[in-house]
């Protein structure tokens, strides 16, 4: 359900049906499709015969700062995604496991506001805990997805990237190619090596206030009786504006306090390395 306090009893953050997300990505020339749902599963029911499917997840994770992360945990079971589910309120249980299972995850939108506040701390974990980085999402601004891969390219961390996409409309406009992948494991190995390339759009204001209003429309359509609030839609295209407005802020306020912290790092290395 959506997170928004006001709509989180009547309306669904997606409306998408797994098989039709499924059928356009094809049609668009996809070699495989994975689907990551907000800390469920439930897509594998339908799309689990498919042999170019493989299951994913994103799951919401409290770090060890107290904040919260999406990670994309990628190729799992349904086994393993109740073990996730058990842990992803503890990052160093999760981690531990995620480790010993030899199991793909990400660091998604490192620099959005999604998911609240976030701590100095927490970059310093982004660079050395975490396998890959997001650094193409495509309802992300393209400032934000920039300042992700500068922590990628910083830390020599994978990336991935993906539509994120709520609606229809936006299904399949991001994605990650492995060149010269010619199977599932030569692209799920590829992805662990690295050379994974991002690929389409970034975010901007004109999708995301697209992708509200026929969430929307898909709320009434599946209750009639949600049309009273969906009458306020007229103040979507303002709330998606502020919403970019302060996703840029956040990102230009904690990019500049990461490189700051860098420096720092840096110089007190330099001086150790001096006293040594």
């Amino acid at each position: 359900m959506c997170t928004i306090p006001l709509l989180r009893r009547v309306c669904r953050e997606s409306y998408n049906e797994p098989g039709a997300v499924y059928e356009k990505l094809k049609r668009a020339g996809m070699d495989l499709v994975t689907i990551t749902d907000h800390d469920s599963i439930d897509a594998v029911e339908s799309l689990r015969s498919r042999p170019d499917f493989f299951l994913s997840e994103e799951v919401t994770c409290t770090l060890p700062s107290g904040t919260e992360l999406h990670i994309g945990v990628y190729d799992i079971t349904e086994r393993d995604h109740v073990e996730i589910e058990r842990r992803r309120g503890d990052f160093e249980s999760l981690f531990a496991w995620l480790f010993d299972n030899n199991i793909f995850f990400s660091a998604n939108h490192v620099f959005s506001s999604l998911t609240g506040r976030r701590a100095i701390e927490d970059f310093a974990l982004f660079e050395s805990a975490f396998p890959a980085i997001e650094t193409g999402n495509g309802h992300m601004l393209s400032r934000t997805n920039r300042a992700a891969a500068l922590i990628a390219d910083r830390a020599a961390r994978a990336e991935v990237g993906g539509s994120d996409a709520h609606a229809m409309a936006s299904v399949g406009c991001a994605w990650t190619v492995v060149p010269g992948a010619r199977t599932r494991q030569e692209y799920l190995d590829g992805l662990r090596a690295g050379l994974g390339r991002v690929r389409g759009e970034t975010g901007s204001w004109y999708k995301l206030t697209r992708d509200v209003f026929a969430i929307g429309r898909e709320m009434v359509r599946e209750d009639p009786r949600t049309l009273p609030v969906a009458a306020l839609g007229w103040l979507a295209p303002l709330i998606t504006l502020c919403n970019y407005a302060a996703e840029g802020v956040f990102a230009r306020y904690w990019l500049a306090r990461y490189l700051r912290s860098e420096r720092k790092e840096r110089a007190a290395t330099r001086i150790a390395e001096v006293l040594a």
